[in-house]
């Protein structure tokens, strides 16, 4: 769980919600081109829908695209994009439920991870310039910019209800009769 119940944040989209490229761009702060590349390489691939074949939607998660904003702004301070990889392997082997409890540190060569007030003090005190990046306040910025674009219900209900989805909303009525 991210978020825990009764703590003043509402809980993030369900397992059963994606979004689409654009839909994850937007969120995510990104370019179509940049989220093909990183999924045709494998950096972020869509959990909830692959492409399997011309033609196909890929669906993102809520988590995908936590990663790919974090991945944006670690590319806005200036880190590889090896670096990037390699923060994204350890945070992949991470429990969904640890993310927002970590800091990224980075000081534009190397990634860190900082999970306790002491170890981002540590990493200050060597005497570099460091960034850090908070996962939890990122989340959030992903969740508010979600709650705004369309997604989609896996369920074969189709998009979730916006107001602006005008051609997801005729293609619903189609379904429907």
């Amino acid at each position: 769980m991210l978020f825990g119940a009764g703590d003043g944040v509402p809980e993030p989209p369900g397992d059963d919600l994606g979004y689409r490229g654009t839909t994850a761009c937007a969120a995510a702060g990104i370019t179509y081109r940049q989220l093909d590349y990183w999924a045709r390489t494998s950096l972020v691939e869509p959990s909830i829908r692959p492409a399997s074949g011309s033609g196909t939607q890929r669906l993102y998660s809520f988590r995908d695209i936590l990663l790919l904003k974090v991945i944006k702004r670690l590319l806005d301070a200036g880190v590889s994009l090896q670096q990037i990889r390699t923060a994204v392997t350890h945070l992949r082997e991470r429990g969904a439920g640890d993310l927002t409890e970590i800091t990224l540190m980075s000081d534009g060569a190397s990634v860190y991870e900082c999970t306790s007030p002491d170890e981002v003090i540590d990493l200050l005190q060597g005497g570099q310039g460091v960034f850090g990046i908070a996962l939890g306040r990122v989340s959030r910025e992903v969740e508010g910019s979600l709650a705004q674009l369309p997604g989609e219900r896996l369920d074969g209900g189709g998009a979730a209800a916006h107001p602006d989805d005008e051609l997801s909303a005729r293609r619903q009525a189609r379904l429907i009769g």
